[in-house]
């Protein structure tokens, strides 16, 4: 069969192609090899103008044409890049025999062999694969997390005066306020995209195992150190690990797998209280013409986006943790485990892509059910029970904490009237009285937050 969205063996790729599709610039084959690419031709740009002696500079023409190598890069240029790889058994070589073969015969015959000039495969890997992710990061993964945050912004603004009970334990405990509880994701996962905006997008690049080996033998005048960092801090806008082996430490790359983890298990978080908000009947769902929740039920409406993005959150986990905890473990100088590790980099990306776009559908279908909200918080005096012997504590009252526990444990509900009766029984003021009385399970939500 031939690979459609129907017969390819992952769902990333398939089912759920429509939602992943703007990751594939960044991390399919051909994504990978543009940016191999891209490299590729800035290194030689660099290298001609700034890095060898006694070569001709390149002109701002020159540099164009070389750019159009990756800039106009397409799929029939992929095709043939792989077919090159067919004869080299080698995807890095293929690339620059490939490049060579777009540039040869006229102005850049003098320096082409200057083209993969000095270099080892990972120092093309572990700077085309950093590149592809900090700019799917920004391009695509960061606004599928946002959108999703700006959601839970509005809500936590609109909903900041629903008084809410709240549930510890699965029991009924003090009540909130429905907003405030939204904000609590909003402040999570706010703070861990801060966090994930100070890791370094490091790169390696320092040839065969990382001291400039074969640069150094051919021009021991140049000072290939300051040379590189110019490459990959100021050119390719990553920054350069100064001492590796022939590989990147990964360090840094862990670092940011397991902060967008921890988001992905804020989501997660964030998907079970919602779903069981759903099944309390505080939400209801819009109902989409067509749409069929269950193929036996026909009055059902499952929350299945909040499920769906649970499963691909979970998924996406398990994937960033393999990874940063693989990649910086090598053998000695290198190994070719983080190779074939590395192709599925874009697997939990796709993963999370699919939850946030669940996320966001579920999430604007939501519906606030504020009669059941509401009757939850009526039947449940018993919760103002803290309050009232807060501030008999206050006032000195004996045992208030054991006074408040007896009544509530009765095996008979609490409601206003029985609060009010036990508040007259006491022996207080009056005024202490009317203060107490004005405590209910609708206005006992403490500070605004």
């Amino acid at each position: 069969m031939n690979l459609t969205a129907l017969t390819a063996t992952s769902p990333v790729d398939g089912r759920y192609r429509n939602k992943t599709e703007e990751l594939a610039p960044f991390f399919s084959e051909y994504g990978l090899i543009k940016y191999r690419i891209l490299v590729e031709i800035e290194y030689f740009i660099c290298l001609i103008n700034e890095g060898l002696p006694s070569q001709k500079t390149l002109n701002t023409a020159q540099m164009e044409t070389l750019r159009k190598v990756y800039k106009s890069f397409d799929e029939q240029d992929a095709l043939r890049v792989k077919e090159i790889e067919r004869t080299t058994n080698h995807d890095v070589k293929a690339v620059e025999y490939f490049i060579k073969e777009k540039i040869q015969g006229g102005e850049f015959d003098e320096v082409i062999e200057f083209v993969h000039f000095g270099l080892t495969s990972q120092d093309i890997n572990n700077t085309s694969i950093p590149l592809s992710i900090k700019e799917a990061l920004k391009e695509a993964y960061l606004p599928g997390i946002m959108e999703v945050l700006a959601i839970l912004k509005s809500y936590s603004t609109e909903w900041s005066e629903i008084s809410m009970l709240a549930r510890t334990h699965g029991q009924a405990a003090s009540p909130t306020k429905l907003g405030k509880e939204i904000k609590v994701y909003v402040e999570r996962i706010e703070t861990q995209l801060a966090q994930i905006d100070n890791i370094p997008t490091s790169a390696k690049f320092g040839g065969a195992t990382g001291n400039f080996n074969a640069h150094f033998v051919a021009y021991p005048e140049i000072n290939w150190v300051t040379f590189a960092n110019n490459f990959v801090n100021n050119v390719l806008g990553l920054e350069r690990s100064q001492t590796t082996t022939q590989i990147e430490h990964y360090d840094n790359l862990g670092a940011l797998f397991h902060g967008l983890s921890r988001i992905n298990t804020i989501l997660i978080d964030l998907s079970r209280d919602i779903w069981t908000y759903v099944s309390m009947d505080y939400f209801k769902q819009k109902i989409v013409a067509g749409e069929v929740g269950s193929s036996a039920m026909p009055h059902k409406v499952n929350p299945i986006d909040f499920e769906n993005a649970e499963g691909n959150l979970g998924l996406a986990n398990a994937i960033f943790g393999h990874l940063a905890e693989k990649l910086p473990v090598s053998r000695l100088q290198r190994d070719l485990t983080d190779s074939t590790v590395l192709r599925n980099v874009g697997v939990p990306f796709g993963h999370g892509l699919i939850a946030f776009k669940s996320l966001v559908k579920g999430l604007n279908k939501l519906l606030l059910n504020t009669s059941k909200i509401e009757s939850d918080l009526e039947d449940n005096w018993a919760v103002v029970a803290e309050a009232i012997q807060t501030i008999l504590r206050r006032e000195n009252y004996p045992n208030p904490y054991e006074k408040l526990k007896e009544l509530t444990r009765r095996n008979e509900k609490m409601n206003r009237e029985s609060i009010a009766e036990f508040i007259h029984s006491l022996e207080v003021s009056e005024d202490l009285k009317r203060e107490l009385l004005k405590i209910s399970p609708h206005n006992y939500t403490g500070v605004r937050l």
